[in-house]
C-alpha cells in the first residue's frame, strides 16, 4: 500500500469512527472510555498501536474549544528501525493517530 492509498484509507476509517458516534451515543461513550476495544469492535479487527496508547476525547460541547498540543519534532527520537529506514531511504513516520487504522479498512 503506498502513501496516499494508506492516508486515504485512514481518512475514510476516520470518517467512519466519527460517522458512527454521530449516530450511536452508547458507541461514543464506548470509545471514550475503551478507544481500542470500541475501534476493534467496530471493524472487527485487532489495533496494532506499536506500543501508542490511544486518547479519544468528546468534542461535541459547542462551548468549549480544545487544543490538541502535538509533539515537538525537535523533541522526537526515532527508533533503530526508523533511523534504518531513514539510511535505506524508505522512511515514513506517521505522526497522527489516523495511522493507527490503516490496515482496518
Amino acid at each position: 500500500m503506498d502513501f496516499k492509498e494508506a492516508q486515504s484509507n485512514s481518512e475514510k476509517n476516520l470518517q467512519t469512527i466519527i460517522n458512527k458516534c454521530w449516530e450511536d451515543d452508547s458507541f461514543k461513550h464506548e470509545l471514550v472510555a475503551n478507544p481500542v476495544q470500541a475501534i476493534e469492535k467496530l471493524s472487527g479487527k485487532t489495533l496494532d498501536l506499536k506500543g501508542k496508547k490511544l486518547v479519544v476525547m468528546d468534542q461535541t460541547d459547542p462551548s468549549t474549544v480544545y487544543i490538541n498540543v502535538p509533539v515537538n519534532p525537535e523533541n522526537m527520537e526515532l527508533t533503530d528501525a526508523e533511523l534504518e529506514a531513514v539510511a535505506g531511504g524508505a522512511f515514513k513516520l506517521e505522526l497522527t493517530w489516523t495511522g493507527i487504522c490503516v490496515e482496518w479498512s
